[in-house]
């Protein structure tokens, strides 16, 4: 098995020799730009990992890896309009280099760019991927709209907030790793499994990311830190906070997330007094733990060699000790 900075490697040596930027420039210039930006790249990789876990060759998996790449990228750039997001991975959005109408232009675009990559594949192969992108894709807008919805509701409920979770960032990271499965020809049932391990991975990453924006250390997460607090984002970390707290700190938590500061500082830091105190941040902290070690249990159950189960159960553990 190669090692996870070997597959980052190969994927972004395949990425660099893709032929983005043509005619129009405006159309292609930000596909080419957003794609440049680096990020972790986690779902190319798993796609390359996977393939490689059921003895498939990660040369066959790099289209699919790009697809899923490029996929998620597009969605970024929606994101970015949605939320009028000045700052992309510490670079300027590509709505804000170019302009509202060309973000949104060149996301649809790269939605059309990314199952293109799947006709690089022979039939069978091919129609087995589509069908779970579109899926896949399908529930990722579903995710981004219900999140959109929890913005000016109050009575957001934690499976709520789990399942607009799954599907706005679990789900991917689940396709991803079932792509492997998929172009590595293994059965179904190891197919099924590798996504059930991939979804629990994907709803501890974001818990994670949750509990990281409130508590991770500003140098090393690579976002502000505070930044859900700021936008008031109603979070797993403040779903619980509400649940857990006594009536005149879940008043006051109330009262922070009601109000737009020019200086958030001391409001930041009220809120996470407020997480601590209450049990909310060590709640957070648990759940990671356990949707980790749930998806640990759908190894057992895989047909696969001992040492490719330890390298799942590393790459698991990493993302739970990830400080980024």
């Amino acid at each position: 098995m190669h090692a996870i900075d070997q597959f980052q490697d190969f994927f972004i040596t395949y990425l660099e020799k893709q032929t983005i930027t043509k005619e129009p420039e405006n159309l292609y210039d930000p596909i080419a730009y957003i794609l440049g930006l680096g990020g972790k790249r986690i779902r190319p990789v798993l796609t390359l990992m996977t393939t490689e876990v059921f003895n498939g060759d990660y040369k066959k998996a790099l289209p699919a890896a790009m697809a899923v790449e490029v996929f998620h990228n597009f969605s970024l750039v929606h994101d970015d309009i949605m939320d009028d997001a000045p700052l992309r991975r510490g670079n300027t959005t590509v709505h804000e280099k170019w302009d509202i109408n060309t973000g949104i232009l060149s996301g649809d675009a790269m939605l059309i760019l990314a199952y293109q990559y799947f006709e690089k594949y022979e039939p069978v192969i091919f129609m087995r991927l589509a069908k779970l992108f579109s899926k896949t894709a399908l529930e990722v807008c579903e995710g981004q709209q219900w999140d959109v919805d929890f913005e000016t509701r109050d009575d957001v409920t934690i499976p709520e907030y789990l399942k607009m979770i799954e599907y706005k960032t679990a789900v991917l990271v689940a396709a991803a790793m079932k792509m492997g499965a998929i172009v590595a020809e293994t059965s179904e049932e190891n197919a099924d499994l590798i996504y059930e391990f991939g979804l629990n991975l994907g709803l501890a990453f974001q818990l994670q990311d949750d509990y990281l924006d409130a508590f991770g250390n500003p140098k090393t997460f690579g976002k502000q830190v505070g930044g859900d607090i700021i936008v008031n984002k109603k979070t797993y970390l403040y779903l619980k906070a509400m649940a857990f707290s006594a009536k005149e700190e879940a008043s006051q938590l109330l009262q922070l997330f009601s109000m737009q500061l020019d200086d958030n500082a001391a409001k930041i830091e009220a809120v996470k007094e407020i997480f601590n105190k209450s049990g909310a941040s060590k709640v957070t902290q648990e759940a990671i733990h356990d949707y980790t070690f749930k998806a640990f249990e759908t190894l057992d159950k895989m047909n696969i060699e001992d040492d490719k189960k330890e390298v799942l159960r590393a790459f698991g553990e990493s993302l739970m000790g990830r400080k980024v």
